[in-house]
């Protein structure tokens, strides 16, 4: 990789935002990110390399950053929410009984030997992407807290599952990698919280903030990468690092000049350049080799808004059992981790994004549709920016 290749890059990161300019649309900026790595990689012009190992690195600190962004997005502090965690785990484990009979028979089907994975992808949602919808739209009451325990437990419970699903072969190594890298996790929350309690983060901010060190944003980016160096030690994805960190950051609270620090190096670089480099590996030429993975992509999507949808019987309104559908970080994990230990079948991996793209669709129109329930405004800046995530 070279500058040339850098700044084309970053260019092509800005079809994000242009795409998602229009805030009726609900678009998330991840959209036109992948969409400008296509046109630029494996399925387009092919200027992308997306085996070159300088761009393939950063990738991998893009992925970790919007994996630990993606944690801190389930709110761990929400007092509110303990009133509504048992409608929200009854309703997250049924989508996951309907989810793993659907996922089989969906792999059954397509004669795919990935029924687990597919399981864990239609029962995936995406509380980066579901939260900014109903902060947006300042939509309240209970059930909107029980849709966000939903959500938050999906969400956490797919990440750590897709692991052990995406490789059956080797699931026991990924097991124990899973809890050792979940107990450094706890260990790093043990820590952080100590730190809190006893006024040395304080302090230590006071001290960055007037000499302008970033000492928080530089301990944190420190820890999350000795996470993933965990994670790569013990045979487990990046991605679980990057959740399990995230997740104790948001258990202690994040700090706002932190956030908005990480805001900057993630959203300004790491990310897009990700997404862009992901896009650039998917070959949707595959498609044209074989086309039922095409209607494999959209059975994915149906299934995943059909299964969600069916809480309708336990009471939710339908417009949030479609928001609760909306998956992009799980699928986008299971691209990148399948990709990178090769055990996706030609074409699958784009099916699978279609499938997640299916389910954005969805929850845009129910966001819309929600939007005009509400009395709610456009929301904050703050929420703008949490939008382009999963």
């Amino acid at each position: 990789m070279n500058f040339e290749t850098l700044a084309l890059i970053m260019v092509l990161g800005l079809a994000g935002p242009l795409l998602a300019w229009r805030r009726a649309w609900r678009l998330p900026v991840v959209l036109g990110e992948l969409a400008a790595g296509i046109v630029f990689g494996a399925t387009g012009f092919g200027i992308l390399d997306t085996d070159d190992p300088t761009f393939t690195f950063l990738a991998d600190i893009g992925f970790a950053v919007v994996m630990f962004v993606a944690g801190t997005h389930v709110p761990m502090r929400d007092h509110g929410l303990r009133s509504a965690l048992g409608v929200g785990a009854a309703r997250a484990a049924g989508v996951g009984v309907l989810a793993a009979v659907a996922g089989h028979a969906v792999a059954a089907a397509f004669g795919i030997g990935h029924g687990a994975l597919y399981a864990v992808l239609i029962a995936s949602s995406s509380a980066a992407l579901v939260l900014p919808v109903l902060d947006a739209q300042r939509l309240t009451g209970k059930p909107v807290l029980e849709l966000t325990a939903q959500v938050a437990i999906a969400d956490a419970a797919c990440v750590v599952a897709l692991p052990l699903v995406i490789d059956p072969g080797n699931a026991g190594r990924a097991a124990v990698g899973a809890v050792t890298v979940c107990g450094a996790a706890l260990v790093l929350f043990a820590v952080l919280r100590y730190l809190e309690d006893s006024g040395t983060r304080r302090r230590l901010h006071k001290v960055s903030q007037d000499r302008q060190y970033a000492l928080e944003l530089r301990v944190s980016l420190a820890l999350l990468f000795a996470l993933c160096a965990l994670a790569t030690r013990t045979h487990v994805s990046i991605m679980l690092a990057g959740f399990a960190f995230g997740l104790a950051v948001s258990a202690i609270g994040e700090p706002r000049r932190v956030a908005r620090q990480l805001f900057a190096i993630g959203d300004g670089f790491l990310t897009p350049l990700f997404f862009v480099w992901l896009g650039a590996r998917l070959n949707l030429r595959e498609f044209g080799e074989h086309p039922e993975l095409i209607t494999l992509g959209l059975v994915l999507g149906a299934t995943a808004l059909l299964t969600h949808m069916v809480m309708r019987l336990s009471g939710q309104p339908l417009v949030f059992g479609t928001l609760a559908a909306a998956q992009i970080g799980v699928p986008v994990a299971a691209v990148t981790v399948g990709s990178q230990l090769g055990v996706l079948a030609p074409g699958e991996a784009s099916a699978m994004m279609l499938g997640a793209l299916v389910t954005v669709g969805a929850t845009a129109l129910a966001a819309a549709r929600a939007g005009r329930k509400s009395s709610g405004g456009t929301g904050t800046d703050r929420t703008i920016g949490a939008n382009r995530k999963f």
